[in-house]
């Protein structure tokens, strides 16, 4: 399991300027990793606010990211469309997915796993499973490269 720590530096590294996010019992575990970092953390009360206040930011010149948990990424989903797809912008996002490591073993009934890769292929999202659990700290700078490499949108499915 790579650390709090280390994501944030592989965020900072790979230049976002801004964490745009609702932490949840996951994503929330980098609280204090960002705490020290150089990145604005920007904390929302919804998913879709996080997707249109990240477009102010990148159309300001701004790079942020958006990380929220896979349920949050099914409420946001017009926003996602109205600014990938309509505006063009290069939104980046982390979409925790909830359950996944339970959901696969078949020990979970939690239906967001099921759900995830299959909304963000219908918003036509380019996308990378990437399983913290499992991953190293430089399989974590490759998925971040893949993520910010991609001209337009792009997300990276973070197995929880």
């Amino acid at each position: 399991m790579i650390d709090p720590t280390t994501i944030v530096a592989g965020l900072e590294t790979i230049g976002f300027t801004h964490l745009v996010w609702i932490p949840d019992s996951h994503l929330g575990t980098w609280e204090s990793a960002l705490a020290k970092s150089r990145l604005a953390p920007i904390r929302v009360t919804r998913e879709g606010e996080a997707i249109g206040l990240a477009a102010g930011l990148m159309l300001g010149g701004a790079r942020p990211l958006v990380a929220m948990q896979c349920t949050g990424f099914f409420e946001a989903g017009d926003a996602v469309r109205n600014i990938a797809h309509d505006l063009k912008l290069p939104l980046k996002m982390i979409v925790g997915v909830r359950s996944w490591t339970a959901h696969s073993l078949g020990k979970s009934s939690d239906n967001c796993p099921r759900f995830a890769e299959k909304l963000i292929q219908a918003w036509d999202i380019p996308h990378t499973l990437f399983d913290v659990a499992e991953a190293t700290p430089e399989q974590l700078a490759v998925a971040l490269r893949g993520l910010v490499g991609h001209p337009g949108p792009a997300a990276l499915l973070w197995a929880e």
